[in-house]
């Protein structure tokens, strides 16, 4: 028991909440070629990479998820891991299909209309999850910062006026 408290401690100690009850909890740790994050843990003897925002589910609502269910994000944030079992979750446990629905749904794919997340490549996408990690990292939650990253608005855009 003592070994998981401090795995516990371990995996808080790299999320960043939001100011607001639904704003997202993004994860400041390791970071794959995918865009999403990696949290290791022993388990069965051995050390295994898993993705925060699923340690994050099983922890915060005692359930476990099968293997071949995944976790869908409703804020389509890949470093979020805000899991609860009431209305401001942003994980809902989904089938691979039930993902791709949902990406042509809210448009992240290749011939998707402009958002930050769709249609970019493996390392675009670690790129862009990289940028939100350092700015979290060096400015804390800065809403003038933060909130650009997390939408997908650049303030450096041009205006029309």
């Amino acid at each position: 028991m003592r070994q998981s408290r401090a795995v516990e401690d371990r995996f808080w100690e790299k999320v960043v909440k939001g100011p607001e009850p639904n704003d997202c909890w993004v994860w400041i740790g390791a970071i794959a070629d995918d865009g999403y994050g990696r949290f290791w843990v022993t388990r069965e003897g051995g050390q295994r990479a898993l993705r925060p925002q699923r340690y994050a589910y099983e922890k915060l609502t005692g359930q476990t998820l099968h293997p071949g269910i995944i976790l869908l994000h409703a804020c389509d944030v890949p470093l979020c891991v805000h899991a609860s079992t009431g209305p401001d979750t942003h994980l809902v446990p989904g089938t691979q299909a039930l993902n791709m629905l949902d990406r042509s749904r809210k448009g992240r794919h290749a011939n998707a209309s402009t958002f930050r997340w769709r249609g970019v490549g493996r390392a675009q996408f670690r790129a862009q999850s990289l940028t939100l990690r350092t700015a979290l990292l060096e400015h804390g939650w800065n809403e003038t910062i933060i909130r650009p990253l997390l939408t997908g608005i650049d303030p450096e855009a041009p205006t029309l006026f």
